[in-house]
């Protein structure tokens, strides 16, 4: 049988609309697969910071003037990596395995919540499922870290928020050192804590102007109808019931449904509380970062959480949470991806002011560091599209 052949195409020569393939292993660049769509700028600028002279056109060669001939496709000679690279190579890796299992969670999420009413124990056993990945990621490193994701929606739904709080606050308790069956609670309380929002109308869950008094009081029994849904079945730990009735309570008594003080709020309450409100802020309107969020949390509504645990939030989320769009003291703009234990060099998806350039960073490796957050509407149209500063922001344990 014949070889197949493709054009070689020189990465310069890269415009959208061809479909290529790469010359590398699935382990040493960041796309799912060795075929790519050329759809934006962005994965072409991609492909070109992956240190390949050349790629394979699969498909809209129609679209070149001028191309190299026809060659057989041949093994790319091996070559050794450098420990830099190779430690890049690991993080890209860690990053999309991080961002899978969180598209995992949500889906084993969506299937736990349809089966609350018609099948409570084969719920109760998704949702273990559930929380023993999350916990077996949890405790993979020493260290867990928060990884940005996104389930590539602009608005947030109740799966997903849910399991980007069960996140905040598993990472949150590890910091603590709370024991793994109380964890295991707060997972679980986390995952379903919105559950009795599906007993509100979804104009009403999405509505993006004003609430009426009427409207507000609705969604304010959330807590309550979710309660009443898991106490029904019978198969729910008391700690998950208080987790999803009181998830709205705050240490100053302003909270709902029973407007409970201080220590009256047992400490995983208190933990989901917080995680909530702090996630929550990610998808208002008039809060365009997670650092952002976090200054409104300080600000605004610190009196509402116990001190320590704020002092928590922010040494898992760092100066600089993942999401949070930067400058770089090189003059470039990046999208911090992961936090490191120094401050100011994170993990981040980089690029020049005009989008060009895209690569992942280590900033521990370089003599660079972020001078500051800027917001994303300052950023040029190729910088917003590359660094893809419009998309929702959630967390996973990496």
């Amino acid at each position: 049988m014949a070889k197949s052949k493709y054009l070689r195409l020189p990465v310069n020569k890269l415009q959208v609309g061809l479909k290529v393939k790469l010359p590398l292993s699935w382990t040493e660049h960041p796309f799912l697969f060795n075929r790519v769509a050329l759809d934006s700028e962005a994965q072409i600028e991609m492909i070109k910071n992956l240190g390949v002279p050349y790629v394979y056109v699969v498909s809209g060669a129609e679209l070149l003037e001028d191309s190299e001939p026809e060659v057989d496709v041949v093994p790319t000679p091996s070559k050794t990596a450098s420990p830099q690279q190779a430690a890049l190579r690991q993080a890209r890796k860690a990053l999309r395995h991080s961002q899978n299992q969180f598209i995992d969670a949500m889906n084993q999420s969506r299937t736990l919540m349809g089966k609350l009413v018609s099948d409570p124990e084969g719920a109760v056993r998704e949702a273990a499922l559930l929380v023993e990945m999350m916990l077996e990621q949890l405790y993979a490193s020493e260290q867990p870290r928060l990884a940005l994701v996104s389930s590539g929606e602009n608005r947030t739904s109740i799966t997903q928020h849910g399991i980007s709080v069960a996140t905040l606050a598993l990472v949150m308790g590890h910091h603590l050192d709370l024991e793994k069956t109380l964890l295991r609670a707060i997972a679980t309380g986390a995952i379903l804590h919105d559950v009795g929002k599906m007993r509100v109308p979804e104009d009403i869950r999405t509505k993006r102007s004003g609430l009426s008094a009427s409207e507000k009081n609705f969604l304010a029994m959330h807590p309550n109808f979710g309660y009443d849904l898991l106490k029904k079945s019978g198969m729910f730990s008391d700690d998950v019931l208080n987790i999803v009735l009181h998830h709205h309570e705050f240490f100053d008594g302003s909270g709902y449904p029973d407007g409970l003080k201080g220590d009256k709020i047992a400490l995983p309450i208190q933990l989901v509380s917080l995680a909530n409100d702090f996630d929550s802020q990610l998808w208002r309107d008039d809060i365009i970062s997670p650092q952002i969020a976090l200054g409104h949390l300080f600000k605004n509504r610190a009196g509402m959480h116990q001190q320590t645990l704020i002092q928590t939030l922010v040494k898992v989320l760092e100066i600089y949470p993942p999401g949070t769009i930067v400058q770089l003291s090189d003059g470039a703009v990046a999208k911090v991806m992961l936090t490191t234990s120094e401050t100011t060099k994170p993990q981040v998806w980089s690029c020049t002011v005009d989008g060009a350039d895209a690569e992942y960073r280590f900033l521990m490796d370089e003599d660079v560091v972020v001078e500051a957050a800027i917001k994303p509407s300052d950023l040029s149209h190729g910088a917003s599209k590359t660094l893809q500063a419009e998309d929702g922001i959630s967390f996973y344990i990496c």
